[in-house]
């Protein structure tokens, strides 16, 4: 893995975006933001879950009147996400919030893009400007043979960027979200050769649970891979509690995070003599509560289960209706497969 690009660091309320801050994991609430207990309700969920900077909608001022409220029973930053309107901006900055999601290319004149910017300007508030493929200029779908291409992209975020650099703001996040992981991918590689604002990636409308999930882990996992992404936000047609899992999925699996449990589990074939795949969801709810790193195996047969678990910390492996529980790659048991779970229970305990 490439080592990360060095972005410019960005505070959000309790947090920091990009520099040598640790990648971040963002969602969106996908309840009304005018209902303050069920949005209140959600983030505290997501909070619990692991999301680290949150964002919600806000198309009417009902909604803009109501951050200040959930900010106030929050614990994790809000973002207010705004299409259009400077007035719900302006409110926005007033009620509190953390950072904006807003194109000032989108919102009117001049002297309403000035009135915003000031007024985060004077609240230390980031903006982030999303630019979506679906939703580029005319003029530069037209310039690309009416195609959202990832160059189009791009040159969209420059655009938005020039208009907030010219009124000296330069507390700025940035997002190119396709739905689709080749444009997304190349938009990125783009824009960070020529700017060195944090990044927040993602695929956007990347689909439902399954589909979602392997949409984001290759995308977004290529892009970290290649050292860009200072914030990331799964997309799933989903609850959100599923996006804070795969995202931290992801991080976890390139050793950008260590955190809980990391299962590592067989396949099965035909030497498997016991039921390793309803022992592993047992070993992984077991688990599943705990905070700390800890490598665990679950393994098949005796033919390679030595060996691929080694290097876990503690192993469950297969054989005829038995079982071995080892220990930093040594045997410490030899049990019966009906109790084998309540052993390599008591172990978990110990360890």
């Amino acid at each position: 893995m490439q080592n990360r690009k060095k972005t410019k660091k960005i505070k959000v309320g309790n947090t920091y975006i990009g520099g040598d801050a640790p990648i971040s994991i963002q969602s969106m609430a996908n309840t009304n933001t005018a209902d303050l207990k069920k949005t209140v309700s959600q983030i505290k969920k997501l909070e619990k879950a692991g999301c680290e900077i949150m964002r919600v909608a806000v198309p009417n001022m009902e909604a803009a009147k109501n951050l200040g409220k959930i900010k106030s029973q929050i614990n994790i930053p809000l973002v207010a996400d705004i299409h259009f309107s400077y007035q719900l901006a302006l409110e926005a900055i007033k009620q509190g919030i953390d950072k904006l999601r807003l194109n000032p290319g989108n919102i009117g004149s001049q002297e309403k893009i000035k009135k915003v910017v000031e007024a985060a300007k004077k609240k230390k508030i980031p903006i982030r400007i999303g630019v979506n493929a679906g939703s580029l200029e005319k003029d530069i779908l037209e310039k690309y043979n009416n195609k959202a291409t990832s160059k189009g992209m791009v040159e969209s975020a420059l655009r938005h960027i020039k208009i907030l650099e010219k009124l000296n703001f330069t507390n700025i996040v940035i997002s190119l979200k396709a739905s689709d992981i080749e444009r997304t991918v190349e938009a990125y590689k783009l824009l960070s050769k020529k700017v060195n604002y944090p990044l927040h990636i993602g695929i956007t409308e990347a689909g439902t649970e399954f589909k979602g999930t392997i949409m984001s882990a290759i995308g977004l996992g290529y892009l970290l891979y290649e050292g860009m992404g200072d914030t990331i936000r799964v997309s799933l047609t989903a609850d959100p509690l599923k996006e804070i899992k795969v995202a931290r999925e992801i991080l976890k699996s390139l050793n950008l995070r260590q955190e809980g449990p990391t299962i590592t589990s067989c396949p099965t074939c035909g030497r498997t003599e016991i039921d390793v795949i309803g022992l592993t969801k047992k070993v992984e709810k077991l688990v599943s509560k705990y905070k700390k790193p800890i490598h665990i195996a679950v393994m098949g047969c005796v033919v390679n289960g030595l060996g691929e678990s080694r290097e876990a910390d503690l192993a469950i492996i297969g054989g005829k209706k038995v079982g071995l529980i080892c220990k930093k790659g040594k045997i410490i048991k030899k049990v019966k497969e009906k109790n084998l779970l309540s052993e390599f229970s008591k172990e978990f305990k110990k360890y």
